[in-house]
């Protein structure tokens, strides 16, 4: 039997006074998905009091997560840079409790913060785990005791090009030469991560990784560290999310890796800025015997109204030319079939 699989990426309802309006143009095609993931860049919190425009934390109305359930959100990734604040977190998870909306990647101490969301929907149980490596270094990672994000530190070391490791980087004699940028991820949080994957691989039939991670529009080092790990734990697909842009696609052992999705609902940002013409990525996963069959994408765009619309590819050449080319050098072979671009398994 044929299920179908939507993930979509950052989604942030600030400054949203009506639910109905960020998804109705596309409601229709998300409601129709057996399971339906994104993740939530903001937490549905009230402050109390003014807040300067620079204080970190994304606080969208709670009366404005009305519009993951019009759109049929079944679950979201929680574990991002702007998810912040003991109060903020505490009182968004409880939101998301009351709508029925399961959520993963935060929480009230760090095992909730690393447990799993899992629904089952139409026979079949999905299971997703996110965790972020872009956060802030004081008191957000979900502590022992503490409520935060649960995530994957990642390290940054600066190389001297000794070696001539790119044919355009001119040999070390040459005074001001920069730096190679090295990333990893750090080895026990990654070994913590694959065993909690193996753990839910266990439990559901589909297995959904979610990252918040990245760095404009490059894919780094620890990235695809992590993206690896995460498939040969036993993942069917990688999510990446974050930089707001669309990042390459890869496929690993046969599974997708979307290493950046970029904005799906996002129309105000840090210091109160708007978002203007940005693209972004949903994708569509067909699952048959529990298996991945199909890999197809669409493009989003929003208008002035915040709405989210959806975009073929011969609506987005550019977007699209973009997301070909950056990735074949990770082998991946992108074609156009009627509305959609599809992904070669």
């Amino acid at each position: 039997m044929k299920r179908q699989l939507l993930l979509t990426g950052d989604i942030n309802l600030m400054s949203v006074n009506d639910p109905r309006a960020p998804f109705a143009r596309v409601a229709a095609t998300l409601r129709a998905a057996d399971a339906l993931f994104g993740n939530l860049e903001c937490c549905l919190y009230a402050p109390p009091g003014n807040r300067s425009l620079g204080d970190e934390g994304f606080y969208a109305l709670p009366a404005a997560g009305e519009a993951l359930t019009l759109a049929g959100y079944h679950a979201v990734g929680t574990a991002n840079n702007v998810n912040y604040g003991t109060d903020a977190i505490t009182r968004s998870l409880q939101e998301l409790d009351r709508l029925g909306i399961a959520h993963t990647g935060s929480g009230a101490d760090r095992d909730a913060a690393h447990a799993p969301a899992v629904i089952e929907r139409g026979g079949l149980r999905f299971g997703f785990l996110q965790r972020t490596s872009v956060y802030w270094p004081t008191n957000h990672e979900a502590g022992e005791h503490s409520p935060g994000v649960a995530v994957i530190r990642g390290h940054t070391a600066y190389q001297v090009p000794a070696h001539k490791v790119q044919p355009e980087i001119p040999p070390m004699n040459r005074p001001g030469l920069p730096p190679v940028v090295l990333t990893w991820a750090d080895p026990h949080y990654l070994a913590r991560f694959r065993e909690e994957l193996a753990a839910l691989r266990a439990r559901v039939d589909v297995l959904v990784s979610s990252h918040h991670w990245g760095l404009h529009q490059e894919v780094l080092r620890y990235m695809t560290e992590i993206a690896h790990a995460a498939i040969d734990a036993g993942a069917d697909a990688v999510i990446g999310h974050g930089p707001h842009y669309v990042l390459p696609v890869e496929i690993y052992k046969g599974k997708p890796v979307f290493y950046g999705m970029g904005n799906f609902s996002f129309h105000t940002g840090h210091g109160g800025r708007r978002h203007g013409d940005w693209t972004g990525l949903i994708a569509r996963v067909a699952i048959e015997d529990r298996a991945l069959r199909r890999v197809a994408l669409k493009f989003v765009r929003h208008n002035d109204r915040n709405e989210t619309l959806l975009r073929s590819p011969c609506e987005e050449p550019e977007a699209l030319r973009d997301l070909v080319e950056r990735s074949v050098p990770f082998g991946t072979r992108i074609s156009v079939e009627g509305d959609e671009a599809i992904v070669a398994l």
